[in-house]
């Protein structure tokens, strides 16, 4: 299984965008998935998770703006994110979880402008 993400772009504060992580090969057993960024001299860290039964989990500072969900025909997860402020700025990454293995996405860069 491959993931590729992409959606990342330049915004300004107050905007929109929708990542996307589409993954190649098959999903054999889903049991999640996240996004994760980085942001410039900062550790990566956890935005947002979805559970395999549809529920989930937000880190405080995207809750309410940020959506995650799952689309199993295509296989791709997505991550809705509105209103958008500068401090969002950073690399994010997809993670998918199937089958017992962990997979990663390249990775794809907001930017959030003032």
């Amino acid at each position: 299984v491959q993931l590729q993400a992409s959606g990342g772009g330049l915004v300004q504060a107050g905007g929109s965008l929708r990542l996307s992580c589409a993954a190649s090969g098959s999903i054999t057993r889903f049991t999640g998935a996240a996004w994760y960024r980085q942001a410039p001299g900062k550790s990566r860290e956890s935005v947002a998770i979805l559970m395999p039964g549809g529920s989930t989990y937000y880190t405080d500072s995207v809750t309410g703006r940020f959506a995650v969900s799952r689309e199993p025909a295509n296989n791709t997860v997505y991550l809705q994110m509105n209103n958008l402020k500068p401090e969002d700025t950073g690399v994010y990454y997809c993670n998918l979880q199937s089958g017992g293995r962990d997979y990663w996405g390249q990775g794809t860069q907001v930017t959030v402008s003032s």
